[in-house]
């Protein structure tokens, strides 16, 4: 039937999955504050700290590298991309962005595994700061859901 999974509240339970974070440093401080609430919903949400693979690299264009390289190991349910791009006086802020979120998209679709993108694209640090918790914790949520919902439909 058509729609019948419409309305099914979402499956957050993490305690078997294992997930990979992949952290631009660049605008570390920002990341960093990403990246702890993103590890602590997943511990929330049952994801094993011995389960979570926290790793970092210089910025933004390099994230889906090493989500690509992850995804190749066949080791993790889901993906979490952290990175922070704050708009400039040049066009790099629209190529970096860009870039960054279409690279991120090509890992999943190509790869079959979900990737929560939380690759914060914003106007100044204000902006970025405001975002930083519900965005970290947001990102394990989606990662958890959809690596639920992937095992649910395979």
């Amino acid at each position: 039937m058509l729609g019948a999974d419409k309305g099914t509240a979402p499956r957050l339970d993490g305690s078997d999955l294992r997930v990979a974070i992949v952290q631009a440093r660049f605008n570390a401080a920002i990341t960093d504050a990403l990246a702890e609430h993103c590890v602590n919903e997943l511990v929330l949400l049952g994801v094993q700290r011995k389960h979570i693979r926290h790793v970092s690299v210089p910025g933004a264009l390099e994230v889906a590298v090493a989500l690509q390289a992850l995804a190749d190991s066949d080791d993790h349910d889901a993906l979490i991309a952290l990175g922070c791009i704050i708009r400039g006086e040049t066009y790099h802020f629209e190529l970096v962005a860009n870039e960054s979120g279409a690279a991120v998209t090509r890992v999943s679709l190509d790869h079959g595994v979900p990737i929560a993108n939380a690759i914060l694209t914003v106007e100044n640090e204000a902006q970025a700061w405001a975002r930083t918790e519900e965005k970290g914790r947001d990102a394990a949520r989606v990662a958890v859901e959809m690596a639920n919902l992937l095992e649910d439909l395979t």
